[in-house]
């Protein structure tokens, strides 16, 4: 006989992949589409790219996520598309620039592409965030490292690849 509590218990734990799409495999594919742009970078160790596709009523996401590591160096690469990256986006205004001791932004295009970069100057922490479109982004954050070679990192990544492959 089937344990009431036990079924119960499966049922919810199996509601959220559900809600998610996780159990799709069009769900999968939204997000597996975009991890080969997820490169492998001379002198890093690099996981294996992961990733997420989400859709709810009024709300659908895909990001596809890289980490890597040097020393105690870490960066972060991913591709974030849908409302979080419109969000993030919503910040970054063209010309931007904010300068104190403690941290630093600016924003440029650069190849036809708004790009902002922040910086921590006591962590050596930031990011660099790059516009693909009105709701996705490409995005490589960074502890422990210069920023101008996060920056050169960044373009090591095929912006322009990436956003062509975005959804119509």
């Amino acid at each position: 006989m089937i344990d009431r509590r036990t079924a119960i218990g499966a049922a919810v734990a199996a509601l959220p992949a559900a809600w998610l799409g996780l159990s799709s495999p069009a769900g999968a594919q939204d997000f597996q589409k975009f991890t080969p742009f997820l490169v492998d970078l001379p002198g890093w160790t690099g996981k294996k790219a992961d990733g997420m596709a989400m859709q709810m009523p009024g709300m659908s996401m895909i990001t596809a996520t890289r980490d890597y590591t040097r020393g105690s160096s870490k960066l972060t690469a991913s591709i974030i598309i849908g409302s979080t990256a419109q969000g993030m986006l919503a910040a970054v205004q063209p010309g931007m620039k904010i300068e104190t001791a403690e941290m630093h932004m600016s924003s440029t295009t650069v190849d036809g592409v708004l790009v902002a970069r922040t910086f921590n100057v006591p962590e050596k922490a930031g990011s660099v965030l790059v516009q693909l479109g009105q709701t996705a982004l490409f995005s490589l954050a960074f502890t422990a490292l210069p920023e101008d070679e996060a920056y050169t990192l960044a373009r090591r990544f095929d912006w322009k690849a990436i956003q062509a492959a975005l959804p119509k």
